[in-house]
């Protein structure tokens, strides 16, 4: 079976590589096809780039041509202007010859066409001889219709003038009318040689090394300038000399030279550069290998991390620095009961707060932003579900960095502490009905305490009340008003000594909710005092109350603060029972203080802050504690009395970190034990 599999595996393997040899040879005949095409294109482009170049070229000496004919008519009707008469006319004549070698001649004619003056150019030896000028008095004729009918200067088509020994001249005839005094004056005939109109009006850098001619429109040359040299193949540009009356074609010439230097370089940059890029696919199909299998594992890790993420029971948010939702996982969404698509995306306020606290949090959030990071320990907050229920959270943030390290948000994992919450509330419930029972247990045994402090003054109530009976009942009326008054007074405050004492008890022992308020601390004696008096009464030990004055009040529930209060100062008091060894000063002495509010830093998600808190302390006199007791001392159920339940310092400790203090003890010199701890001052607003 491992035989066929590696065989089909084998064969797969086998036509996958001759597939790919199959694309490399399409590859390979592609590029030498694309090789091929560039060096004609490369061709074609050189020889139209030679061609465009030349049209331009010809199209720029045309337009000089124009320039310098409309310069010349300019010139001819300034010596108008100069010479008004044959007689003066002569000298200025001959001098336009000489600057213009184009002109070969220049006639001034009436409106009839009778020659009044003429010159000729000093560069030609015998113009006129061979042939009578008047045999071209046709195109002279032609011209000067057409200046008429444009009012301006007209060409007339070129002819061939002969000259001696063979020679001859290509001309054209350029009329000019002229007005005198608002009147036809006749005309002004130049004659143009089409071969120097090519010598002077031409730049001689641009016809360097090409053929330039006018040529009729069958190819006939009129005029040659130069020739371009012999080639096998050359390119030509015509371009239209249009004047009025007259268009002439210009012919410009150059030879097509065979691809150079240039082409071949191109050609091998180019097969090099393709060589380049079959190397470049070959790599490039390696890493594409090795990116698909890359992908392939981070398709794994990432189904892999979804996984994780759909079974964890802790919600996870990502927001943006806007406070935009980025993601959500299904906890999250099904903790808050919404939809992933309803969530990302949301902005604030969120869809999860209660309406009653969204001004609350958007506060939160800005001490976020604003640098003041919320707690790395987290802390706890109120969502509202999508059907309206209301669930507690444990919230922890932690800013979202990038790859470039750039923080781009907030992460967010969020536990639903709704049973933890419920937990909690048994658990304090089960250690408020141990509280109560340590608090009965506390009244039974001072019942005895109690009902000897009751008798006294129930007996003191009976005494003055017989004897106001007997004042009463006297039938010498020997009672004044002022004893009888006294009398009742004395039986009230007897009367109101023992409901204080009936009552401090009652409200020890009645369960109630726990509230916390702002509570003097010499009030939390005060309330527990006459519990105290009984028992020290009973011991011979006096109790001495130090409390710092002017106090701040302290943020407390009253009722467990008395309590814990009470459990300290019986066991001071049982620390040190009759006949006990007593100190150098004979003195047995419970101590009760309190300080002045001292400040303590406490971090708090690794920020510092600073809050006032005030020290209680009891301090006895007894034997203090061994090692062995001490290392127990805050064990439930352990107990060092032979009826006690072992729960009294446990639930004073854990009242007092309910508070926010710490509950710890010292040896006290020279002997016995001081228990202190803290509750948090109340100096100011509570801070939510």
């Amino acid at each position: 079976m491992k035989s066929q599999a590696a065989t089909s595996a084998g064969r797969w393997s086998e036509v996958l590589h001759s597939r790919r040899g199959w694309l490399w040879g399409a590859l390979l005949l592609l590029v030498s096809v694309l090789l091929s095409v560039l060096v004609f294109l490369a061709g074609e482009f050189e020889e139209a780039r030679d061609q465009a170049a030349l049209e331009r070229d010809a199209a720029s000496l045309v337009s000089d041509i124009r320039s310098e004919l409309v310069r010349n008519v300019q010139t001819l009707q300034a010596l108008h202007s100069v010479a008004p008469s044959a007689e003066r006319w002569a000298a200025p004549a001959d001098h336009l010859l000489i600057e213009h070698r184009e002109i070969v001649r220049v006639e001034w004619r009436s409106n009839s066409y009778r020659l009044l003056a003429q010159r000729d150019t000093p560069y030609l030896a015998s113009l006129v001889g061979h042939i009578e000028r008047d045999a071209f008095l046709p195109e002279v004729r032609q011209a000067c219709d057409n200046a008429v009918r444009l009012s301006g200067p007209a060409f007339s088509a070129s002819y061939f003038w002969p000259l001696s020994e063979g020679r001859g001249l290509e001309l054209m005839e350029m009329c000019l009318p002229l007005v005198r005094a608002g009147l036809p004056d006749g005309f002004l005939v130049a004659t143009h040689g089409l071969q120097g109109v090519l010598t002077e009006f031409t730049d001689k850098d641009l016809v360097r090394g090409r053929g330039l001619s006018f040529n009729e429109a069958d190819g006939t040359r009129l005029a040659i300038l130069s020739q371009a040299p012999e080639s096998v193949r050359s390119l030509n540009a015509q371009a239209l000399l249009d004047l009025p009356g007259h268009t002439l074609n210009l012919r410009l010439e150059a030879p097509l030279l065979p691809l150079g230097l240039f082409p071949n370089v191109l050609t091998a940059v180019v097969g090099v550069l393709s060589l380049a890029l079959l190397v470049v696919l070959a790599l490039l199909g390696r890493d594409m290998r090795l990116r698909q299998r890359a992908e392939l594992e981070v398709a794994e890790a990432l189904a892999f991390r979804k996984a994780m993420e759909n079974s964890l029971v802790t919600g996870l948010r990502a927001r943006d620095m806007d406070g935009r939702i980025t993601y959500v996982n299904p906890a999250f969404c099904q903790m808050v009961g919404y939809s992933a698509e309803e969530l990302l995306g949301a902005g604030l306020p969120a869809p999860w707060w209660p309406p009653e606290r969204v001004d609350e949090y958007q506060h939160r959030r800005s001490l976020r932003l604003s640098g003041q990071n919320l707690p790395r320990e987290g802390y706890e907050s109120v969502f509202q579900r999508r059907d309206g229920t209301r669930f507690p959270v444990l919230i922890i943030e932690a800013p979202l960095i990038d790859a470039q390290g750039q923080q781009t948000g907030h992460m967010s994992a969020m536990l639903d502490i709704t049973e933890q919450r419920r937990i909690e509330d048994l658990n304090r419930a089960s250690q408020d009905r141990l509280q109560a029972t340590a608090r009965l247990t506390t009244v039974g045994e001072m019942a005895s305490l109690l009902s000897h402090e009751l008798n006294q003054p129930l007996a003191a109530i009976a005494s003055y009340a017989t004897g106001t009976l007997n004042l009463l009942e006297d039938g010498n009326n020997r009672g004044t008003p002022d004893e009888l008054r006294q009398a009742m007074r004395r039986i009230g405050e007897q009367a109101d000594r023992a409901g204080r004492v009936i009552k401090s008890v009652a409200d020890f022992v009645r369960r109630r909710e726990q509230t916390r308020e702002a509570v003097a601390p010499l009030d939390l004696v005060d309330a527990i005092a006459p519990l105290l008096s009984l028992q020290a009464k009973k011991l011979g030990i006096r109790l001495q109350i130090d409390f710092a004055p002017a106090l701040p009040p302290v943020w407390c529930d009253r009722t467990l603060i008395e309590q814990v209060l009470l459990n300290l100062a019986r066991n001071g008091m049982q620390a040190m029972p009759e006949g006990h060894p007593t100190l150098v000063s004979g003195l047995r002495v419970l101590r009760l203080a309190a300080t002045q509010p001292r400040l303590s830093a406490r971090g708090v998600g690794g920020s510092l802050s600073h809050k006032a808190w005030v020290e209680f302390s009891v301090t006895d006199h007894g034997e203090g504690l061994s090692d062995a007791v001490a290392s127990q001392l805050f064990t439930p159920f352990f107990t060092t009395k032979a009826e006690g339940m072992g729960l009294g310092l446990s639930l004073c400790r854990t009242v007092v970190e309910q508070h926010g203090g710490a509950l710890s003890f010292d040896p006290a010199l020279p002997r016995g034990t001081v228990f202190r701890f803290t509750l948090p001052a109340d100096v100011g607003p509570p801070v939510h």
